[in-house]
């Protein structure tokens, strides 16, 4: 049961007399234009589209990837071995839809990947048959770490299914300390709050999310989403500078954006269309200074967005009672 090509893809090489573990192996998928459908398709793999499945005495155990479902009690009685799942974080810690997203969101430097078996009407919770620490690394966006955490989980997938029942025995239920919720992603994560957020939480919200959903602010009433982040800056300015103040770095050719506690840069700015720092500089902020319009108006953006899009706050909700 998979949206992930790396799990599927193992288990592909691991089934059949050469790879001597997987005896059969068929796929369910949530979508026919699921990339691991086109995979399984390739290998000749027989492929299900949920929930259209049965499993009864076919096979010994079932395999979770980014599947997103909850599955029925009736499926999971249906194999001996349960079903396993893949997720990348080191449970009970990120719980949840986003795991990665949220690891880097938080700054979290140790995370890992944990084969657990499902358990019915609650993601996340049941007992652990495998699990490896990973450092993550400095700077690192969600992509990346996801990238990197897919590959420990195959390696840790293979290792649990190598001597399933002696792991099945020596499962371990997970800790009630430390646990916390990693919600879905969405769009009013991406409004910039210059008045609260750090040049620290911007970069790490600009690498969890800024691939997927573009960062936004507020300029003259406009949405405009930043691009291209660059990370802290340094500006010689002496004076106050509001949160949201903008300058133009001309050697550097960086729009930087007054925070909570510094300076952050930008590269690329879109409205309409994308446009460089100089281009945006050219085009708006000088020609307000050229219609001698107040510098407060025209050199700062605003926090937040619609009121049916509001931003959120500097820290996504947690449910905790420990943490990392």
């Amino acid at each position: 049961y998979s949206t992930n090509q790396s799990g599927t893809f193992i288990l592909w090489k691991a089934s059949g007399p050469a790879g001597g573990i997987v005896e059969t192996l068929e796929v369910v998928t949530l979508s026919s234009s699921a990339p691991v459908q086109r995979l399984a398709e390739r290998r000749g793999l027989k492929v299900h589209s949920w929930p259209d499945v049965d499993a009864a005495g076919r096979f010994d155990v079932g395999v979770v990837v980014s599947f997103g479902c909850l599955l029925p009690e009736r499926l999971i009685g249906q194999l001996p071995c349960g079903i396993l799942n893949v997720h990348p974080s080191l449970l009970p810690r990120w719980r949840g839809p986003a795991p990665v997203f949220h690891t880097v969101l938080h700054g979290d430097t140790i995370t890992g990947v944990t084969i657990m078996q499902i358990r019915p009407k609650r993601f996340d919770v049941g007992p652990i048959l495998h699990q490896e620490v990973c450092r993550v690394p400095e700077r690192c966006t969600a992509e990346e770490l996801g990238a990197s955490l897919a590959t420990v989980g195959a390696r840790l997938l293979m290792e649990t299914l190598e001597n399933l029942p002696e792991r099945i025995l020596h499962q371990q239920e997970q800790s009630k300390e430390g646990a916390t919720f990693a919600p879905k992603i969405n769009s009013a994560m991406s409004w910039i709050l210059w008045e609260q957020q750090t040049c620290v939480q911007i970069d790490r919200l600009y690498r969890a999310i800024g691939s997927r959903v573009p960062l936004r602010t507020v300029w003259n009433g406009k949405t405009v989403k930043l691009l291209d982040f660059v990370g802290k800056c340094n500006v010689s300015f002496f004076g106050t500078s509001p949160p949201g103040s903008i300058r133009f770095l001309k050697e550097s050719n960086i729009l930087a954006v007054f925070c909570k506690d510094g300076w952050v840069g930008f590269r690329t700015v879109k409205l309409k269309k994308s446009l460089s720092a100089a281009d945006f500089y050219n085009g708006y902020l000088h020609q307000g200074f050229q219609k001698r319009v107040p510098a407060e108006q025209v050199c700062a953006f605003r926090s937040g967005g619609a009121k049916k899009d509001a931003a959120p706050t500097a820290e996504p909700l947690l449910r905790s009672k420990t943490s990392h």
